[in-house]
């Protein structure tokens, strides 16, 4: 799957027994008191034989090796092992080698194999899935805007194919078919995220989401904004009306069985805070501002790909916010689907009123569950930082999604909705106002916004994802710059686990 036409998301990825025709091989090595080591120390022995080991060891060595997190150390390879360097990539101390760290070093070994035709590497010996999601992740790249002189270079091109050492050609099938998987899910959504919004406004997201699920053969259906002002979505066209590109909403149904998950992203392509306008340093980032709806669409297509016995049914709200003659105004009231009303105290807030409006359709399905995932408040990197998504909701779901985020690498947080702080979103006017009046809690504030919109007796999990969904800092472990793909792993380990209970 891919959110561009005609790209490779990643290397192509492939088991192997043997070096055969590699460059590169690449190994993990475990810091000690008494000196790094080669890992795993008891795999691949008529590959990597004890004196190749012994001379590999020496040669790393020699040039400083010690192992680190994530330390990166190349050298000529030994005589006849067959490829003409190795690449070694530390993992710390062995005993907090785990999945994570195996995916963050083998990430960083994955964005450094530059120029690189084939790459093979022992790390599958680690845990093969970590170290297949790792590599495709790292080398990672979107350059479907770069042309003429600012185009890669041959040298800069990303690995072309990655084979991952394992005993037999049966070995770890499964493991690796759903590493694959989830990688190429994770890619998809970062190159939404990725492309801007000159180029991936609502009707075109719109449009490229559909037909990536019709290819799959799952259920489409497309509002446009003539059927959402039918219909009575007041929040996503009230957010939209500012822009000459009108908005959209999706839906996606793959019916797996029973339970069913309500999944809801946020998918504003460019949000200039509309007349509540943003400051113009950084603002070219909001290109990032539907990195929820990204996440969403690429995890209901991978529950499909991976057969989940469940139902996922995606509604994707879709708007452009900008300032305009006709955009909506500090102080208007619009209906929300549904009825409630609400007070437009801050038009920068919108991305609760297109989810209130998609979270009361969703609700209309009868899910067991709803998650929604938007980049919603700047308070949720105040609280938590720009790595660590915020989980509210019902309290049971909330923690038991924010234990499989942890679990899966991706780290979300479980955060209170306060019940003190749920007068301040009371309008006077209206039913609600889209913010409190204050400037303290404001994730939660937003979090007990949604809250009111969520059916009674429904699980409900709302992840706040307005830092981690997009990188605007160096690279890091599998991660690059601009879109992450944060939180489509949560996602399909959350489905995955609702789906084994």
């Amino acid at each position: 799957m891919t959110a561009v036409a005609d790209r490779s998301l990643g290397p192509e990825l492939a088991r192997t027994s043997s070096i055969g025709d590699a460059d590169v091989l690449v190994i993990g090595l475990t810091a000690a008191d008494d000196g790094p080591a080669i890992a795993p120390a008891d795999a691949f022995g008529d590959v990597l034989d004890d004196d190749t080991r012994a001379a590999l060891l020496a040669s790393l060595l020699a040039v400083g090796a010690k192992g680190k997190p994530e330390e990166l150390t190349r050298v000529p390879a030994p005589a006849g092992l067959g490829v003409d360097s190795v690449l070694a990539v530390g993992l710390g101390p062995v005993d907090k080698v785990d999945a994570e760290q195996i995916r963050k070093s083998a990430g960083v070994a994955g964005r450094a194999l530059t120029g690189v035709g084939t790459a093979v590497t022992t790390l599958s010996g680690l845990d093969l899935g970590a170290a297949a999601e790792g590599f495709y992740l790292g080398a990672y790249q979107f350059t479907t805007f770069k042309s003429g002189k600012s185009a890669p270079k041959p040298g800069d091109q990303p690995v072309n194919r990655v084979e991952f050492l394992v005993p037999d050609a049966q070995y770890g099938e499964e493991a690796f078919f759903r590493a694959q998987a989830v990688a190429e899910a994770v890619a998809t959504a970062r190159d939404f995220v990725n492309t801007p919004p000159s180029h991936l406004f609502p009707a075109e997201f719109a449009s490229r989401a559909a037909e990536l699920a019709q290819a799959a053969g799952l259920q489409v259906e497309i509002l446009d904004e003539n059927e959402l002002g039918d219909k009575g979505f007041g929040g996503i066209l009230g957010v939209g009306k500012g822009s000459s590109r009108q908005p959209r909403l999706i839906r996606i149904t793959y019916a797996g069985g029973d339970p069913k998950v309500a999944l809801i992203g946020k998918g504003i392509t460019f949000d200039t805070g509309g007349i509540s306008i943003k400051p113009a340093a950084g603002m070219e980032n909001m290109t990032s501002d539907m990195g929820g709806a990204a996440a969403v669409i690429a995890t209901t297509l991978l529950a499909a790909r991976l057969s989940l016995p469940l139902t996922v049914i995606a509604t994707v709200p879709m708007a452009e916010n900008m300032p305009s003659a006709d955009a909506q105004r500090p102080g208007d009231v619009l209906t929300q689907y549904g009825g409630t009303t609400v007070e437009v105290i801050n038009t920068d807030a919108e991305g609760r009123l297109i989810l209130a409006d998609a979270i009361v359709r969703a609700g209309e399905d009868d899910p067991d569950y709803i998650i929604d995932v938007a980049t919603l408040t700047g308070a949720q990197m105040v609280a938590l930082g720009t790595r660590t998504p915020g989980v509210m909701g019902t309290d049971e779901f909330r923690d038991r999604v924010a234990r499989i985020s942890q679990s899966v690498g991706e780290n979300a947080w479980a955060m209170p909705l306060p019940a003190e702080l749920r007068a301040d979103i009371n309008s006077k006017i209206a039913d609600l106002a889209n913010v409190a009046p204050h400037r303290w809690g404001g994730m939660l504030s937003a979090g007990l916004f949604l809250k009111e919109f969520v059916p009674e007796g429904v699980q409900w999990a709302h992840l706040d994802v307005a830092g981690p969904a997009y990188n605007t800092g160096g690279p890091f472990g599998y991660i690059g710059k601009g879109g992450t793909g944060v939180p489509v792993r949560t996602l399909i380990a959350t489905l995955e686990n609702i789906a084994a209970e």
